[in-house]
Parts: C-alpha cells; structure tokens; sequence
C-alpha cells in the first residue's frame, strides 16, 4: 500500500484514490481503487456489508419511536425479523428510482429515492479513515439514466469530494472485461432490476493510446484538462434497457410456488437463495432442490422446491427469453446505424447476478456464435471497470432517447414534434443544429419552446399486476412525451406576424449530455443568449 498524504488534524494516515459504488438492486458493491495501486480492492464496511464489497440494498425505517431507527444493509438481516415490521422493509428500490411512476412499489416510506439517498448516506459515512477519496465514480442504468443521474447530482452534492463522475453500468462492464484496444464488445448486464446491453468499441490499437471509458462530468466538474493523459475516446455504438431483473425471477418463482403467500422480503430472500443453487452448473438439471421459508405470521414453515429444468421452463413461459431476443434485435438495429455487425464483435461480456443463470448463458452463446463469451466476476465486475476511469478523457457516447421540439405545423393547422437529436446519435455534438421559428399569428409576442422525449415502441413493457411482473408487448410506432418543466418562452420585440422568420436557434449537446440552445432574432441580428434546456440522455 503507498501512503499518500496525512491528514495533519488527525494525524492519521491516509491513502489517496477513487471510490466506486454500483448501486445495485440486491447488492451495492462498494470498491477503492488507490492512485499507485496495482488493483482495486472491495472495502468491508460494518456493520452493514454482508461481505468484503457488498452491502444488501435494504433500507428499514421505524416512525413510530422517540427515535427514528434506520438499518441499513446488513444490519436488517442481521435483526430477527419478528422484531421488524415487513412493510418497512425498504428493498427492490433502485429499479424505481429515476422511474416516471412507481405503480409497481409499495406505498410505505421511505420512497425509492429516500432509501437509495440513506443507503449511499451510511456507504460513504463509514469509509475508512485511512482512505482519502479523492474521485468518486458512480454507476448508473441505461433506461433510466436522465432522472437517475439528476438524483444522483442531489444525493452526493453534500459529499466532501473533490471530483464526481458518472458511467453507464454497461459501459464499466466493458471496461473491466480486459479485451484489448480497438476491440468491440456486447455487454449484457443482468441486475437485480434492469437488463442492460450496450455495444461498446474500444478505441486505440495499431499504436494508438488505449481507451478508457465513458466518464460523465457532473456537479459542475470539469475533468477536462485536468490530466495529463493525452484525450482518449471510448464510443458507445448501441444500447437497450428494460425494467426487469433478478428480483423479478423471485417473484415469478413464489407466484408460482407459494401464489397465496404475501410476498415479504424475507420469501424473496429463500428464491433468490433457491434460483441461486439451482444455477450451479454442477447440479443436474431434474435435481430437485428445496429452500425453507417460515412465516412469522402464520408461525408456519414452508418449502420451496424446484428442479433446473422447471425454474427454466418459468423464466421462459414469463418472458426473459423474448426480452432478451427484443433488447438484442434493438441493440444491433442502433448498432448498424454504427457500422457495426454481429459478426464484428471480439467478445461478448456477461455481468450482473443473472450471468449465473445457465439458460441466459446458453442462450446468449447460441446468438453470439461465433464471438466468445466472456464471464468476469459478475457481481463487482461493474464497479471494478469504474475503477478503469480516469480524469481528462474526451467521451463520444449514444443517445438512448433523443429529443424533439414542438412547432406549430401551418397545414395540417396544429402542432407536431420535430426531432432534434435521435436516439443512436454520438454526442456531445461537434456542429450545432441551426432551426428556424417564425411566428403563427397577428402580434405574436412569444414562441414558447416545448421539449419531448420520443418513446420507442415495438419493445416489450414490464407491468405489475399483483405485485407479480408480466412482460407484454407493446405496440409499433412511436410518441413524444414532453418533459416536465421544460418549456421556455422566448419573448418577440417587436412582436412578430404570422409566417415571419423571428429566431434563429442554434442547438448542441455539450459534455454532459445538456441540450443547449443559442438564440438570435434574426430580424435584428441582435443575440437572445443562451439556455440550458436541460440533460437530454
């Protein structure tokens, strides 16, 4: 270990580096990697890991005290739970956090976004006092990426650290898969509440500098021209996500076992127990295996039992195969748009607690063939690949929605939306895109500018019924759904008349995925300034 600094005011030593949490649905990986350590290493972090690098994603709060009782992480299953109250069980979280509705999650408090903010609150609390973090890097999901990393900006802003970046939780698994520079990879990630796949190319080869992966900046941190690394470019060339995941093959296998029983956590704590052993590539597949659960309420003891073959024919029979089938057509349909094909992979990288399923794997090496499957770590090959980043890297990445504007369309008399920037477009942009408003009626003294966001459709949805997940098939086409908040209005001196050319709108992506407007009256000549409309990813 190479001791870095020492904190004269405690007169303690400490080591300098980067921290990497991957907030996960089950697990919550936590991983330090120091500025001249070789490898990164998982931090145990008592009470509430449950191992070296992982913390249980639980949150348990109690209102009803003189003192309010949060637990977090280990510290609830470490309690008996007869002395907790199940419905303040705060787990499955992540998946609704960043989430346009949360139909799916129980009314009790805290809210998804309350538990996840308490969780990393007691993660970054008991750092070592020997470590000194100097860079904290975050991972985030695809499909929820906008609204998760603006929770994420608030969450840390009370963090004392000096630089805070962001990466895409597929992307960081590409990073840690080891493939050499100028390869491309499919990184499939199967957490506990999304499905992730993302082309990933890594940049260098031939003499060129080795890549590094994407590294957001956010909070106001420009890591640009802060290291002396030379720029490098790691570009995303597709990418899909779905609601769905680990904790939801839970809940299929107690619907289909046990479908009187209330679904409490410490039941989908024996299926995921039971889903795991029956993913033992040692244990046959008409094995059967049993995993007991006692309900405190009923003082009754039950089993749960199931072969290989019968827990395959259920992710099947619920969808995970037609899922995966979707994301991956839909990946490669904005891989194409790329250049690139199937059959220019160098390898296929399989991440999250689902890469131990042998019905995932087997399916995905029948579709890649013939690119290699790759199996890292599954659990802290995430975070691990985090680690991978550094400051000073100029990032070229995908847009996973797009965005469109409204206008008012003067021959159909009503308004449309007109797409700006499309999903499967690099950014941040290097032209801007030039669009020209004119006014619509008599005296008009504003244009109102109203931004969307084009939902694809054609996919598969997740919905809850029950409580139980049921994966449906949405219809083809395409809307725009506007942002909340987003519209500006643009005030018109003198006021403008109908079919006159007024403003001159100049629009690009910066760094951080902002869409940026630059506005003229075009005719004065005179500049309006400049807006930020807001993170478009």
């Amino acid at each position: 270990m190479v001791l870095s600094s020492i904190n004269k005011e405690n007169d303690v030593l400490q080591e300098i580096g980067t921290l990497a949490i991957d907030l996960g649905n089950n697990t919550t990986v936590v991983a330090f990697q120091g500025e001249f350590a070789d490898e990164p290493r998982l931090l145990h972090l008592p009470p509430i890991s449950r191992d070296k690098g992982e913390v249980p994603s639980l949150v348990y709060y109690d209102e009803q005290t003189n003192h309010p009782l949060f637990l977090i992480g280990q510290q609830v299953l470490d309690r008996d739970l007869k002395e907790l109250k199940n419905n303040q069980i705060c787990s499955d979280f992540k998946r609704w956090i960043g989430s346009k509705d949360n139909y799916g999650f129980p009314s009790n408090y805290p809210s998804p976004e309350e538990a996840g903010e308490k969780l990393l609150e007691e993660i970054w609390k008991r750092i070592p006092p020997d470590l000194k973090v100097k860079r904290l890097v975050l991972t985030a999901p695809v499909e929820t990426y906008r609204a998760y990393r603006s929770w994420l900006n608030k969450v840390c802003s009370s963090f004392s650290v000096d630089e805070i970046a962001l990466i895409d939780e597929p992307t960081a698994a590409a990073m840690g898969a080891g493939l050499p520079a100028g390869s491309k990879l499919l990184v499939v990630d199967i957490g506990g509440s999304t499905i992730d796949m993302s082309l990933v190319a890594l940049e260098g080869g031939e003499g060129k500098a080795e890549p590094v992966a994407q590294l957001l900046r956010f909070d106001g941190i420009d890591l640009e021209g802060k290291s002396k690394q030379v720029l490098r470019c790691a570009k995303v060339l597709g990418k899909s996500g779905q609601r769905l995941g680990g904790r939801d093959f839970d809940r299929w296998i107690v619907s289909k076992l046990h479908p009187n029983l209330s679904i409490t956590e410490s039941l989908l704590n024996s299926a995921e127990k039971l889903k795991c052993r029956l993913s033992d590539e040692n244990i046959s597949e008409g094995e059967l295996l049993v995993e007991s659960y006692t309900e405190v309420s009923q003082n009754k003891t039950f089993n749960l039992s199931l072969t290989r073959k019968q827990l395959e024919e259920l992710l099947v029979e619920r969808g995970l195969i037609k899922t995966l089938k979707s994301l991956f057509t839909q990946t490669f349909k904005i891989g194409l748009l790329n250049n690139c094909k199937l059959e220019d992979l160098n390898g296929v990288v399989i991440v999250g607690g689902g890469a131990r399923i042998p019905l995932v794997r087997r399916w995905l090496e029948k579709e890649i063939e013939p690119a290699q499957l790759i199996t890292p770590p599954p659990i802290e090959a995430v975070a691990k690949g985090a680690l991978k980043l550094t400051p000073g890297v100029k990032i070229r990445d995908l847009l996973h929605r797009g965005v469109s504007i409204r206008c008012w369309d003067k021959k159909s008399n009503r308004h449309t939306w007109y797409p700006l920037f499309v999903a499967g477009q690099p950014w941040p942009t290097e032209k801007n895109l030039e669009l020209i408003l004119s006014s619509s009626k008599d005296n008009q003294q504003e244009i109102e500018l109203v931004l969307g966001e084009p939902e694809i459709k054609g996919m598969q949805e997740v919905v809850y019924i029950n409580g139980i997940p049921k994966v449906t098939d949405q219809k083809e086409g395409s809307e725009v759904i506007p942002w909340d908040g987003s519209n500006h209005c643009v005030f018109l001196d003198p006021p403008g008349q109908p079919g006159q050319d007024c403003l001159k709108l100049n629009f690009s992506l910066d760094q951080e995925c902002l869409l940026i407007v630059e506005l003229q009256d075009i005719r004065s000549g005179q500049e309006l300034g400049r807006l930020i409309l807001g993170s478009v990813r």
